[in-house]
């Protein structure tokens, strides 16, 4: 693995996680609109501190071809455009992993891209502090696949590569189950920390824990409707555990707000609102929530 080129598109707090993380394996070049910090600190969340030299690039100064496997991590209102910038410098063979929150950019690319495109879920927590400094807040997993379940040989190779970076990675054949799964946890978690600008432990105290049991039993009910395999631990299992694993964690959509930058609000919320529609169901607390973020 170590000759592939790894690019990473958006050098968010996920995408320089990714960078520093990955440089020890591959040979990794970090793509943003304006040229990223090339050198990239990462202070894990044990508090230990570690410095990497990355290749930082804007899409226009992409070498053809130069690309082994693409990780984008922008927004999910990004990807399209984000994604334009670059493709005709891409082997049409070129892998795809999608990073994105939210449900709805990965069908659209896994239809445009002739390549196979996968893509990841995680609980990995991570925000940007300073100009060239990313704090991982929280360990996680990943979980990597194809959403019609091909391409499983390099599905369980990038996980590999990932697990081998310090991420613990798994090749999974049900990653659109699993991505209704984070939808969840997201909608649980993302809203209410924007909306309050606190971190994610703070939805443990009062007044947020009652929120957040009203969104998880509205999001249950939505699943349910929708026939998506609730998990082993149950809905509230699943976001409490990722909650207590993230506690210290400013989640992505608080990072957006508290930048003035557009939230992922509508990638989040917008697939469950509609379906709750679909199936007549009543969810004010989810409505709530996407029409406070929805005029900011």
């Amino acid at each position: 693995m170590s000759c592939q080129t790894h690019i990473i598109v958006g050098p968010g707090a996920l995408g320089r996680l990714l960078a520093v993380s990955l440089a020890d394996q591959v040979a990794v070049t970090l793509l943003g609109r304006r040229p990223p910090p090339s050198t990239l600190t990462l202070t894990t969340p044990e508090g230990e501190q570690r410095t990497r030299h990355i290749t930082a690039l804007t899409a226009n100064d992409l070498a053809p071809k130069l690309a082994s496997v693409v990780h984008v991590t922008t927004k999910a209102y990004a990807v399209e455009s984000a994604f334009s910038a670059i493709a005709d410098r891409l082997a049409l063979e070129t892998p795809l992993i999608m990073w994105q929150n939210g449900y709805g950019v990965q069908e659209t690319l896994t239809q445009r891209w002739s390549g196979p495109v996968l893509c990841a879920t995680t609980t990995e927590g991570a925000y940007i502090h300073g100009d060239d400094n990313v704090v991982h807040a929280g360990h996680g997993n990943t979980a990597l696949g194809h959403l019609e379940s091909r391409h499983g040989d390099l599905a369980a190779l990038l996980a590999s590569t990932l697990s081998a970076a310090g991420l613990p990675t798994t090749p999974v054949d049900d990653i659109r189950i699993r991505l209704w799964h984070k939808l969840a946890i997201n909608a649980a978690i993302n809203p209410l920390v924007a909306r309050f600008r606190i971190r994610n432990g703070q939805l443990r105290d009062r007044p947020f824990r009652p929120m957040v049991e009203t969104v998880i039993t509205e999001v249950a009910t939505i699943m349910a409707a929708e026939r998506i395999p609730k998990p082993s631990e149950g809905w509230h299992g699943l976001v409490w555990s990722v909650i207590e694993g993230t506690a210290n964690n400013r989640a992505s959509m608080l990072q957006d707000v508290l930048a003035g930058r557009p939230t992922e609000h509508d990638a989040i919320l917008g697939p469950l609102l509609s379906t709750a529609t679909r199936h007549a169901l009543p969810c004010p607390t989810l409505q709530a929530l996407y029409d406070v973020l929805n005029v900011r």
